[in-house]
């Protein structure tokens, strides 16, 4: 899409008209103002409609790429746009509950529609003894995210690890396990 020279766009602020009374008979001056008129009614046309622009839910496809861009949202060229719509307009709630369990699974399923669940808290191990050694280092701790499609379309895993790896916290390992099919739970 362009904003630049829109055919059959007038000006609602014509230069010509806002001449002096010298230059208003002057045939020159007028069709040269109106050449200017055409460049600039697209400017003229964004900033007057400059809200609708920085809204999301109504801005122009490319605008939403580049709002996603201003607020941190993760923004895929390849969602639809309305997925891109809504990731741009719910960026700050994400961004208040990452690193969290609801902050995970909202994620993974605004990007993929898919359902998740998080178990386990990645513990923590701690001593009232000065100089105790470490814990050894465990490769199954750390909260595991299970996700289910919930459709019949598979799910990406190099996707699934990548929003994994942005959402969970910086100090926690997170395991994750892509199961086959949809959840079979009743609660759901």
């Amino acid at each position: 899409m362009t904003r630049a020279a829109v055919p059959g766009l007038s000006s609602r602020y014509p230069i010509g008209e806002q001449l002096p009374a010298l230059y208003a008979d002057d045939d020159f001056a007028q069709r040269f103002t109106a050449g200017l008129d055409t460049v600039l009614a697209p400017v003229f046309a964004t900033l007057d409609n400059l809200a609708a622009y920085l809204d999301p839910r109504v801005a122009p496809a490319d605008f939403v790429d580049w709002l996603a861009s201003w607020v941190g949202a993760g923004s895929d060229p390849r969602w639809p746009v309305e997925l891109r719509r809504e990731a741009v307009a719910r960026a700050v709630e994400l961004h208040r509950w990452r690193g969290t369990r609801r902050g995970l699974t909202e994620a993974l399923r605004l990007a993929l529609g898919v359902h998740a669940e998080v178990t386990g808290d990645g513990g923590a191990a701690w001593s009232s003894t000065p100089g105790t050694p470490l814990p050894p280092a465990s490769s199954d701790t750390g909260p595991l995210v299970t996700v289910h499609p919930d459709g019949d379309a598979p799910v990406d895993p190099a996707r699934v690890h990548a929003i994994v790896r942005a959402m969970c916290p910086v100090h926690t390992l997170c395991r994750v396990e892509i199961l086959p099919g949809p959840s079979t739970d009743e609660g759901r």
